[in-house]
């Protein structure tokens, strides 16, 4: 009760603060194109490829598509407007994100992850991202680090007016970032498989304020430690933030 309190006071004085951050409202194209070094964000148009994409995989993470069902070609493209051909392509680059199967005579499967997998995973990603962040303290520009501040601070706002799907593609471009300025495009593509295929359980993680609030706590210190350049906080608080992942997902999967 008292850790519930806590998250409580907390999740209340993160509302305070955020307010003093202008508000903005993310595009999709910023919320899902990468960051450059400098911060600036290219305008790009989504090819009906990546809007399908994009589509499907929300209705992935939000649930609107549940684990071990099958997908209705017909019945889904017909909902999106778009013909069974873009739409099977879409569904191939999901099945290579490890977020449904392709089986055949059955078609397209949401993929259901088994708690132990979940967290092995996990596991995994806090050993990947603790090496990110003792790598990206050394090697990151100034510049991009203040790019990745830009992001938390967008992603804050988004918190304080509970976009949750929005809030969570930020949360996760944040990880992607701090990973992506490590310099190591070993470590990066790696973590790009893990990442993908826990794209549903992370976006779990925040189903309830004191968890909510707890995440952004966390992310509070990962800015904090990034801009320090301390690799050794940023690699603990990155390990605590996966570790209390399995916490706040294990009972919902």
């Amino acid at each position: 009760m008292a850790a519930i309190r806590k998250n409580a006071v907390y999740s209340m004085q993160m509302d305070r603060r955020i307010m003093r951050v202008p508000a903005r409202t993310a595009t999709a194209a910023e919320t899902d194109a990468a960051v450059s070094p400098a911060g600036a964000e290219p305008i790009r148009r989504l090819t009906l490829h990546d809007q399908v994409v994009t589509r499907v995989r929300d209705m992935i993470i939000e649930g609107e598509l549940e684990p071990s069902s099958r997908i209705n070609e017909g019945a889904l493209g017909a909902s999106l407007g778009v013909s069974r051909t873009p739409l099977r392509e879409a569904l191939k680059t999901l099945a290579g994100e490890g977020l449904i199967d392709i089986v055949p005579a059955r078609g397209a499967i949401v993929r259901k992850v088994t708690p132990d997998a979940v967290a092995a995973m996990l596991e995994v990603m806090a050993a990947l991202e603790a090496l990110a962040g003792r790598l990206a303290c050394k090697r990151a520009s100034d510049a991009a680090i203040a790019g990745v501040r830009r992001i938390h601070d967008r992603m804050l706002s988004l918190y304080a007016r509970r976009k949750r799907l929005e809030y969570y593609k930020l949360n996760q471009a944040i990880h992607t970032e701090i990973v992506r300025l490590a310099g190591n495009p070993e470590l990066a593509g790696v973590h790009g498989v893990m990442q993908a295929r826990l794209k549903r359980i992370r976006f779990l993680g925040n189903s309830g304020p004191e968890n909510w609030a707890a995440a952004v706590a966390e992310h509070e210190e990962m800015i904090v430690a990034l801009e320090a350049r301390n690799g050794a906080a940023l690699a603990e608080v990155l390990t605590r933030h996966m570790e209390n992942s399995w916490a706040r997902v294990k009972d919902v999967i």
